[in-house]
């Protein structure tokens, strides 16, 4: 009897513990979130982060806050959310970069492929082939064939070693057999200001950072690398209908969280950016900079940075590409 009652004693008062412990967590989010920009303001991924950070805040009612931690080739600020506590509040708006500096960066604190869950790929920029306008080639055809002609003899202007724009142009040497002279800048406008002045001949820029130059006729469209045409530059043919099949490459911009941030919270995150992608209005502030919307899962984003670290690691050791 002594036994039954001290056991009745005690199963309240467990029950009692084993309901305080059962509580629910607190809804996510509660609390202001953060999104890093791993570049300076003003460029394509800071404009997309200020999009998506607008439609998170309506959505959720807390603040989203874009935070820019710019600095070698993107990778200070994925080293920071790399580090950053795995509850959804510290976000990284990656891009194509980091699965390139992956590839090209001897000594990073964080393995792209291993450190981060992938949420979704807002969309995807296609770069484009321009050329300085004195340049005689009309055609890709033609810059293909005058390129053969003159080996290292052209040189052509990048964001920087080890950017998408200098690995698509090695990319592209090595698919058309021709040689150039990689002139590195220390982002795409200066690079740009170079090409309108003859001092590079040629670039693989994005198409949101050639648009206005194109517009104002500075600099001439040759083709673009992505497998499909750009919507906002429907006339220019892409590398993979002429000189170069299969030809398929661009820059990408999507979310990713420290990994281990729980499958609930990756999956609201992935709702939002699907909802806005599909929304009218959001569409059309993407496409008028040059952004196809693409609003990826999960899964389908892990499986993109998986095959695009291969691929840009084998691209690396074969254009001999490091980056100290």
């Amino acid at each position: 009897m002594k036994l039954r009652r001290r056991l009745l004693v005690i199963a309240p008062a467990a029950m009692v513990c084993a309901l305080a412990t059962a509580q629910p967590a607190p809804a996510y989010p509660n609390k202001p979130v953060r999104i890093v920009v791993p570049f300076a303001p003003g460029g394509t991924t800071d404009v997309l982060a200020r999009i998506l950070a607008q439609r998170m805040t309506l959505a959720w009612g807390q603040p989203v806050i874009v935070e820019n931690k710019p600095g070698v080739g993107g990778t200070i600020g994925a080293s920071m959310v790399a580090k950053s506590p795995a509850d959804g509040y510290t976000l990284l708006l990656g891009t194509v970069h980091h699965t390139i500096a992956q590839a090209v960066y001897k000594n990073l604190s964080y393995h792209f492929g291993r450190d981060f869950a992938p949420v979704s790929v807002i969309a995807m920029v296609p770069n484009v082939v321009v050329v300085n306008t004195a340049v005689p080639a009309k055609t890709i055809e033609e810059f293909v064939a005058l390129a053969r002609s003159q080996p290292g003899k052209l040189n052509y202007g990048t964001a920087g070693a080890g950017t998408a724009h200098h690995l698509i142009g090695e990319m592209f040497k090595l698919r058309a057999g021709v040689d150039f002279v990689h002139v590195p800048y220390k982002g795409s406008g200066p690079a740009v200001t170079d090409l309108m002045g003859g001092q590079v001949q040629v670039m693989f820029d994005t198409v949101t950072s050639a648009l206005p130059h194109l517009k104002a006729r500075n600099t001439r469209a040759l083709a673009v690398t992505t497998a499909k045409r750009s919507s906002a530059l429907p006339d220019v043919p892409t590398l993979a209908e002429t000189v170069l099949p299969g030809f398929d490459v661009g820059t990408w911009f999507g979310i990713v969280a420290p990994r281990g941030t729980p499958a609930p919270v990756v999956e609201k995150i992935h709702d939002v950016i699907d909802r806005m992608v599909k929304t009218p209005e959001v569409r059309r502030q993407l496409l008028e900079i040059g952004a196809e919307p693409i609003g990826s899962t999960p899964m389908q984003m892990s499986a993109q940075i998986k095959a695009e670290l291969s691929a840009y690691e084998a691209l690396a050791k074969q254009s001999k590409v490091v980056v100290e």
